[in-house]
């Protein structure tokens, strides 16, 4: 795939229609052929399509499905008349065996979470696993930088919390909510101490270098979606947990990333273009 940036001046540069489909042997993961058809079979022009979830995260089972986030952009009928457009699209399908759910935000919406302090939409627009792009998504992940906060920690502060309460619930708990809390939780610490957001579980752990992570993806990689925890393993994680938790609250306070963000006005201006394009 070629590399085609926007110049930001050019007010008439965006065309919605100038999508490029990553296929999977140029992409930096090989993807089945139904991820590309359910991108390709959206209503809407999409600014791009990337792979979240466990894929992105560094540990899909072998049966894990495919969770494909991006942004669809609306024609001016179906947002300044009677008859709105969606502003959130959620399509699934199973084909060949594979599992495939894609979500998009209308780029007015996605573009209010980047400026809201949300971490989900921030690691979709970075993701390194690109299914279709164009030169607005170049544009959107340029701009990202500048709506990082400190204030991101208490998005992965409270997903950590949700999630550690889903294991524990379980009757037997599993090892994908305990590897989405650490990986939440490293994620938070890495973004408040350097600015940069890593979903990555698995390059997090070369930062963090957790000793019994390793173990812990394994069993997820080459085990069923289902696969559980140990009972006399579940009081250590609990501390784990704790102390992690902790960890993110100490990066928080010491944060350098300003208190807002500073894309406001840049955004605005993409999303004219974009609605004039």
């Amino acid at each position: 795939m070629g590399e085609r940036l926007l110049d930001p001046s050019s007010a008439g540069g965006l065309c919605l229609s100038d999508v490029d489909y990553v296929e999977s042997e140029t992409s930096t993961m090989d993807f089945p052929a139904p991820v590309l058809a359910q991108v390709q079979s959206h209503p809407y022009p999409l600014l791009f399509a990337t792979i979240s979830g466990a894929h992105l995260y560094g540990f899909p089972s072998p049966d894990s499905d495919y969770d494909l986030r991006g942004i669809h952009c609306l024609p001016l009928t179906e947002l300044l008349g009677l008859r709105l457009g969606p502003e959130t699209i959620d399509q699934s399908c199973v084909d060949q065996g594979v599992e495939v759910d894609l979500v998009t935000h209308e780029v007015k919406k996605f573009i209010g979470l980047m400026l809201k302090n949300n971490g989900y939409v921030m690691e979709q627009l970075l993701s390194p696993l690109v299914v279709a792009t164009t030169p607005a998504h170049e544009q959107l992940k340029a701009l990202a930088p500048n709506c990082l906060t400190r204030h991101h920690a208490h998005h992965y502060l409270g997903f950590a919390a949700r999630q550690w309460d889903l294991f524990q619930k379980e009757s037997k708990p599993r090892i994908k909510p305990l590897l989405y809390v650490y990986r939440v939780l490293l994620t938070g610490i890495h973004l408040m101490q350097s600015g940069e957001v890593e979903a990555n579980l698995l390059r997090l752990n070369e930062i963090f270098r957790i000793s019994y992570l390793p173990d812990l993806v394994a069993r997820k990689l080459t085990g069923p979606e289902q696969g559980t925890v140990e009972p006399e393993a579940l009081p250590f994680h609990q501390a784990q947990y704790l102390h992690w938790r902790s960890r993110l609250e100490e990066a928080f306070a010491a944060s350098q990333l300003p208190e807002q963000a500073t894309a406001t006005d840049a955004l605005h201006e993409l999303l004219l273009q974009l609605r004039q394009a």
